[in-house]
């Protein structure tokens, strides 16, 4: 596509329309996977009933919620050196994530009758948010961009980590220190698979939090990346496909009133906890490959920014000023400097986010 494209020679979809699509698009695949795999679509053990279910729900309590932020001022801070479009945004409601995380998370453990797994994903998931709770509501009260100290942050969510963890050496076999590889082949980890978890919990949760910087943009590609999830660990593990796609649906439910323009953002709230759930959820069900592959888009989005910093770094003069690799960083925002609209990115990122899904499952059944 041709960076230099307006968004009337570009793109010609509204931001309800793109959603629109996604969420069709997403329905009529979790009924495909559900066919495929001679599940009902309505039993509960599926990835249709718990995705339409959580979604209904989800739209609907951010109908009471979101005016409810709107009241108590939770106006998001705009950089004032990001893209100048943003400028607009800024007092639109912050801390989305308040709703549509624990919706999903209720419904998930409802749904799969509490199975211990569903709990302990949901758990890290809520405490995910909490961290993003607390960092959303200094950001407010401060009335600036900084929240609490990124050491701060770290602390809480390696510490957070490291509960999961303890749980998963006294409640899982042994076996899942063994990394599953494609063609029936694993890779022995051993110890070493406790920092490695430890990381991902710690990693994926940063990297969906840099790339929720556009309307819909994070929601979007995590209800993608999370529906193929589902898909992928249903035959081993049925409950954590019901909480892969509550989530999913839940997701949805946000866009409702997060796609462009949006009347809510997810915040820290919304976006660490996605990205621990999803972590928990690739180490639980040893598919850490195809939590890889289905971060893609997340795992460039941080190359980007560590690539900046980085360059920025090296490129240091006298003068204590450095280059810049990137017009900005994260990657989204470079492209929208570069003359993509919202929409475009969006548009593309959910494509590629399809892309790296299906590949997944491809990979999956080998």
């Amino acid at each position: 596509m041709d960076a230099k494209l307006s968004p009337d020679q570009g793109l010609n979809i509204s931001g309800i329309g793109l959603v629109s699509l996604l969420g069709v698009g997403l329905s009529v695949a979790a009924l495909v996977f559900d066919s495929m795999a001679n599940r009902s679509p309505w039993q509960l053990a599926s990835l249709s009933l718990p995705l339409l279910i959580s979604a209904v729900i989800s739209a609907a309590v951010g109908f009471f919620v979101v005016p409810m932020l709107q009241a108590l001022k939770t106006g998001q801070i705009i950089r004032e050196d990001g893209p100048q479009a943003h400028l607009k945004k800024a007092g639109t409601p912050t801390m989305g994530g308040i709703f549509f995380i624990p919706v999903a998370a209720i419904a998930a453990c409802v749904l799969s009758k509490f199975t211990t797994e569903v709990l302990a994903v949901s758990a890290l998931t809520l405490s995910y948010g909490l961290i993003g709770w607390i960092d959303d509501w200094q950001i407010l009260r401060r009335k600036s961009n900084k929240g609490i100290s990124p050491r701060m942050k770290l602390a809480l969510q390696i510490g957070f980590a490291a509960l999961f963890c303890l749980w998963l050496i006294f409640n899982q076999p042994s076996e899942i220190t063994n990394l599953a590889l494609p063609f029936g082949f694993s890779l022995p980890l051993g110890l070493l698979f406790w920092p490695l978890a430890g990381f991902v919990l710690v990693a994926e949760s940063n990297a969906t939090n840099l790339t929720d910087g556009i309307d819909g943009l994070a929601a979007g590609t995590v209800a993608i990346a999370l529906l193929a999830l589902g898909a992928l660990i249903a035959p081993t593990s049925p409950g954590l496909m019901i909480f892969c796609a509550a989530l999913c649906g839940s997701c949805l439910g946000f866009l409702a009133h997060n796609r462009n323009p949006a009347r809510v953002f997810m915040g820290d709230t919304g976006s660490l906890a996605l990205g621990g759930a999803l972590a928990a959820v690739g180490l639980l069900t040893n598919s850490l490959l195809a939590l890889f592959i289905l971060s893609g888009i997340f795992f460039v989005e941080t190359l980007s920014v560590m690539a900046q910093v980085s360059y920025y770094k090296v490129t240091k003069g006298p003068d204590g000023k450095g280059k810049r690799l990137l017009k900005m960083a994260p990657l989204h925002h470079h492209l929208e400097l570069s003359g993509w609209s919202e929409l475009q990115v969006v548009a593309v990122f959910y494509v590629i986010s399809a892309i790296l899904g299906v590949i997944c499952l491809a990979i999956g059944k080998f």
